[in-house]
C-alpha cells in the first residue's frame, strides 16, 4: 500500500470480511505501507522501481501472494508480479467483475486519470462501458484526493465527492466504482441511489476467498 489511511481501511476490511471463531482464524498479512512512493500523477516521476523493490522485499519475508491497495498503482502489475514472483489479486479486475455482476450496463468511476485507463479496458472485457467526469470536475476529483491524503474527511469534502457520484450517474451511469481507494474513507453505498463497487471491499473479500483456498489462486 501507499497511502496509509486508505491501506490500513482495506486491512480492516480484510480482518472484518474473515470468518473465525479464535484469533488463529485470521490470515497472516505482511503489509508495506510506503507513502514515500514517487508520486503516479508525476509524469517525471518513475515509482516502477520502487514498488518492484517493495514486491520482492514482500515475497522475501514470507507472501504467498500479493495485493495492491492502490487502483492507479495496477498500471505496474506485471513488473510487481515479475519482481515478487506471486500470483496477484488485482483490484481492478475484482472490481470491473463485481461492477459487471450488478447488471449494470456502463460504470461511473472515481479513479485518477491512469486508473481510468485501465478500467476503460478491463471494464470493456465485461462487455462495459465507462463513464467519467467531465475535466472540470475530474481535477475537483483529484483536488479532494490529495485532501483525504492530508487528513480531511470533512463534511465538505464528503459533500462534494457524493456531487461527483452525482455528476456520474447523470452522465449515465449505472453503477459507481471507487476507483480510487480514498473514495471509501468519505463515501459509503448509501450516498447514491446505484449500486457502488468499493474496490477496496472487492479487493479484500476474493482476497480472503483466496487465501482460505475458496478460490483458485491468479493465473
Amino acid at each position: 500500500g501507499m497511502g496509509p489511511a486508505a491501506t490500513v481501511d482495506f486491512l480492516a476490511k480484510l480482518q472484518a470480511l474473515t470468518p473465525t471463531n479464535r484469533e488463529q482464524d485470521h490470515i497472516r498479512t505482511i503489509v508495506d505501507i510506503n507513502p514515500q512512493v514517487p508520486d503516479f500523477n508525476d509524469p517525471l516521476a518513475k515509482p516502477g522501481p520502487v514498488l518492484a523493490e517493495m514486491a520482492g522485499a514482500l515475497q522475501g519475508a514470507g507472501a504467498q501472494v500479493m495485493a495492491i491497495a492502490c487502483n492507479t498503482a495496477h498500471t505496474y502489475a506485471d513488473l510487481i508480479s515479475r519482481s515478487s514472483g506471486l500470483p496477484l489479486i488485482d483490484m481492478i479486475t475484482t472490481a470491473s467483475v463485481a461492477a459487471r455482476d450488478t447488471g449494470a450496463r456502463r460504470a461511473g468511476v472515481l479513479g485518477s486519470r491512469t486508473a481510468l485507463k485501465l478500467y476503460r479496458e478491463y471494464l470493456a472485457a465485461q462487455g462495459m462501458g465507462l463513464v467519467t467526469l467531465e475535466p472540470d470536475r475530474q481535477a475537483v476529483f483529484m483536488d479532494l484526493v490529495q485532501k483525504i491524503k492530508g487528513g480531511d474527511r470533512s463534511r465538505e469534502v464528503r459533500a462534494e465527492m457524493a456531487a461527483l457520484t452525482a455528476d456520474l450517474a447523470a452522465g449515465g451511469a449505472e453503477t459507481i466504482i471507487a476507483g480510487c481507494t480514498e473514495v471509501p474513507l468519505v463515501v459509503e453505498a448509501g450516498v447514491t441511489r446505484l449500486p457502488f463497487i468499493d474496490s477496496s471491499e472487492t479487493l479484500a473479500r476474493r482476497c480472503v476467498a483466496v487465501c482460505l483456498g475458496l478460490e483458485p489462486l491468479p493465473a
